[in-house]
């Protein structure tokens, strides 16, 4: 019986795992870093820091500031999560480190 090369395993060949251990947790802290920046400024800097003159700007009959502070860094927050969720999925299979 022969066995299509589609249907064959690879063998998963670290060449050094410690390198590559590094290498995948080092692109794991900058995402994790990048996204966290973009959190604080939308929650720290929108919404208390830049407040006063994003008041100026109403969005839906309420000052923008306003809704940064409110809502918008919970918005923000979620959308990191799925953003963080994305980016290892594909970081893990980069690495081969996924679960599937």
């Amino acid at each position: 019986m022969e066995i299509h090369s589609d249907f064959q395993q690879k063998p998963k060949i670290m060449t050094n795992p410690k390198s590559n251990s590094s290498a995948y947790w080092k692109k794991n802290l900058q995402t994790l870093i990048f996204l966290l920046a973009i959190w604080f400024v939308v929650s720290f800097g929108f919404g208390i820091l830049l407040v006063e003159p994003l008041n100026n700007i109403k969005v839906g009959g309420y000052p923008l500031g306003f809704w940064f502070a409110q809502q918008g860094s919970i918005y923000t927050f979620i959308v990191v999560i799925f953003i963080y969720v994305v980016r290892m999925n594909k970081l893990d299979r980069e690495f081969d480190v996924n679960e599937d």
